[in-house]
C-alpha cells in the first residue's frame, strides 16, 4: 500500500511562492480500482498549515483497504510530512503502515543544518543517525516539492529528471521520465495531462521498474488524476474522486 502514495507524484513549471501549485486546506481523495473491476481501497491527502509554526506545511496521507479487501488483506497506512514552506525541505516525517499484518512505525527528524537524519524506529524503540544528500526529500514532501519547483529544464536528453530521496535508513534516486501531454476522460470531464513514468523497484509489489503511469493535469495545479500500476499479481488504477481547495482554478476541456 505504501507504493500508491506514488501516484501524488506531479509536475508545476512554476517556481514563485507567490504563484504555488497549492495553499492551505487542499484535500483529495482517491478510487483504487483491482484489475479494473472492483473497489480495493481509497486514499486521501490533506494539506495544512502546521500547528505553533507559520512557516511550514502539514501534508498527511492515508490510504486504506475497502471492500472485499479487507477480507483477506487488510491495510491501513498513514504517512505525514512537516516541510518548509519556501524550500520545501522535510523536517519531520511520520511513518504508521499495516499491511495484512505488516506493521511499521518511524519517525524520522531531519536536521537541514547538518544533513543527518535522525530514525526514530517507534515499534521497536530505537533510534539511529544517517546522513542524508543535499535538497533530499520524504516520501511525501517530494510530491509538494515537484509540484512547485520541476522544470522542463531539469529533463536530460531522455526526457528523465532524479529527485535526491530519504526513506527509512537509505538515500536513492527517484527517476522520472516526461513521455507526453495528451487529453484523458475523468469524472470531471476531459483534462488535458503530463503522462509521466516514475521508476519504481520491482520484486516485492511490482512487476519491473517501469510498472507506473501517471497523468498530472496540466493546469497550475498539477493534481494527479490518474494512475495505473503492473503489480506481480493483477493490477491497481487509481482515480481522483474528489477535491476541495485548491489554489487554481480547475480546467476542464469542452471541445
Amino acid at each position: 500500500m505504501r507504493y500508491y502514495f506514488l501516484i501524488f507524484l506531479f509536475f508545476n513549471f512554476s517556481n514563485a511562492q507567490t504563484d504555488m501549485a497549492f495553499k492551505n486546506g487542499e484535500w483529495f481523495k482517491y478510487k483504487l480500482s483491482y484489475s479494473g473491476w472492483f473497489k480495493a481501497g481509497e486514499a486521501t491527502v490533506n494539506l495544512i498549515d502546521a500547528v505553533n509554526n507559520d512557516e511550514l506545511f502539514h501534508a498527511k496521507m492515508i490510504g486504506k483497504s475497502t471492500g472485499p479487501v479487507n477480507l483477506f488483506f487488510k491495510v491501513y497506512d498513514r504517512y505525514e510530512s512537516y516541510f518548509d514552506k519556501k524550500r520545501i525541505q522535510p523536517y519531520r516525517f511520520l511513518r504508521d503502515i499495516n499491511e495484512g499484518g505488516y506493521t511499521k512505525n518511524i519517525e524520522i527528524l531531519f536536521n537541514q543544518n547538518t544533513k543527518v537524519a535522525k530514525v526514530n524506529n517507534l515499534k521497536n524503540k530505537n533510534s539511529n543517525n544517517f546522513s542524508f544528500k543535499e535538497d533530499s526529500q520524504d516520501m511525501v514532501s517530494v510530491f509538494y516539492y515537484l509540484r512547485n519547483f520541476f522544470t522542463v529544464n531539469d529533463l536530460d536528453e531522455n526526457n528523465e529528471t532524479v529527485i535526491n530521496m530519504f526513506f527509512d535508513s537509505e538515500n536513492y534516486e527517484l527517476k522520472i521520465r516526461y513521455l507526453s501531454t495528451e487529453i484523458i476522460n475523468t469524472n470531471f470531464g476531459k483534462i488535458l495531462c503530463h503522462k509521466i513514468k516514475p521508476y519504481v523497484q520491482s520484486g516485492r509489489v511490482f512487476k519491473k521498474d517501469e510498472s507506473l503511469t501517471m497523468w498530472i493535469s496540466a493546469d497550475k495545479n498539477r493534481i494527479p488524476m490518474r494512475i495505473k500500476a503492473d503489480l506481480l499479481v493483477g493490477s491497481i488504477r487509481v482515480d481522483l474522486e474528489t477535491f476541495s481547495n485548491l489554489n487554481h482554478p480547475f480546467e476542464i476541456k469542452f471541445d
